[in-house]
This record gives structure tokens, sequence and C-alpha cells, in this order.
């Protein structure tokens, strides 16, 4: 016992100082700075934005606003012209960014988050506004959006599909949506109006379809969607 007993200590010492700071929580490295996403502030999702300042008679400067996100270094707006196409991207070491956009057109937005320890940049939801000018009393719709089938989606053979998608006005004054189908990448050929958000069509198998979305609101504004598509085993 006189041998053992020293034996012990001296092994006990041993893994109490070989093995500092080596407590297991779970997590990966990683995982420690992963950033969240965002939720977002302002300007409010479908909304007609009023707030801005004028830059000039065609051009108005919109701060944008969103939470702040745990561990996140930095954020990314991304600000896209639902007329056009084009798309304004800024980074802010804040929760708010200045960006000078054209008056009486929609837009859509959303956030990024990153940070300098992982490798993540989670997305915020995507909201929609329209950018305000002065005098303008009704405001065109939104394009619509496809809900089914999704934009670059394979669904199988069949001989009719469900066409559906989502129309939003920011005065809520939608009265018909025009869809235009066919196989041709600019598709030309109107399937006539509806007041619903759903069409059926006939597809056949092998084929790849093109669609697009035209909405008219009370006032007689009107908006076009960008082209979907799907194939069909």
């Amino acid at each position: 016992m006189r041998i053992l007993k020293p034996t012990m200590w001296l092994l006990l010492l041993v893994v109490m100082t070989a093995c500092p700071g080596s407590k297991d929580d779970g997590r990966e490295e990683g995982d420690m700075g992963d950033p969240g996403s965002v939720s977002l502030v302002f300007p409010e999702n479908n909304s007609e934005c009023t707030e801005g300042n004028t830059v000039n008679d065609q051009q108005s400067a919109i701060t944008f606003q969103w939470q702040t996100s745990e561990n996140a270094d930095s954020y990314e707006v991304n600000v896209k012209n639902l007329q056009n196409g084009d798309t304004q991207v800024t980074e802010s070491p804040s929760n708010e960014a200045t960006l000078t956009l054209n008056s009486n057109t929609p837009y859509e937005w959303y956030v990024t988050t990153s940070s300098e320890d992982s490798e993540t940049a989670p997305k915020s939801a995507i909201w929609k506004f329209y950018n305000a000018g002065e005098g303008v009393i009704n405001y065109a719709p939104f394009p619509a959006e496809a809900f089914y089938p999704k934009r670059g989606a394979t669904i199988s053979a069949n001989s009719s599909v469900a066409l559906e998608w989502k129309g939003d006005d920011v005065d809520d004054d939608i009265t018909e949506f025009e869809v235009f189908f066919g196989t041709e990448t600019t598709p030309s050929t109107s399937l006539g109006g509806s007041a619903q958000n759903k069409m059926n069509v006939n597809i056949a198998s092998g084929n790849t379809y093109y669609w697009q979305v035209k909405t008219v609101d009370g006032a007689g504004n009107t908006s076009i969607s960008e082209i979907f598509n799907f194939k069909v085993e």
C-alpha cells in the first residue's frame, strides 16, 4: 500500500494537468459563431413606402431596417427592381442601410447575415413594397409569383396540371390574371383571363413548358411576371 498510494496520486495529477479546457459541450467549433437570419422591419411587406427622402423627380432614398442577429459581423442588403430585374447589393455593419431607388416602382428585398467565424450566410424572408411617388393615387400590382410548379421544377407525367400563382397589390384591387403558356421560351399564347389564381393547362411527357402571368387591377394598371418554366417527365 505504501507504494500504490503515491502512484495513484501521481496518475491523478497527470490526468488533471494534461487536459485543461477540454470540456465538450456537444457543439462543433465552427458552430460557435454562426449568425442567425434576421427579421425584416422596414419597408413593410406588400406596403406602399412613402417615407423616403426625395432625391429628384424620379428617385428617392429609402432607409432599410431589420433586427440585429446574434454573432453577425455584417449584413448584405439585396434590393430587386421588379419591373426590370435590376438588383442593388450593399453591405452594412449595422441593422440599416440607405439606397436610392426609382419612384413609382415595385421592389423586393432581403438581407443575408455573415460572421467571420462561420461560412454560412443565412437569408431572411423576402418582402415586397412599392416605392411611392408624388401624384400617384392607384398603384400597379406586384408581378405575380409562381407557386406551382416552381420555376425549374420537374413534375410527373400527366395529361394536365393546375398552374398556381400568387398576386399582391398595395390597393388590394386585383380584378384579373391573364396567363400566357406554351413550349416557346417566351410564351405568347394567351389562355385567357381568370379571377382566380390558378388555371388548368394540358401538358405532354418530355416537354418543357414556359408560362407568364399578367395581373390587372381595378384601375386598369397591369404588371407582368417573370417567365416561369417546368419540365414534364
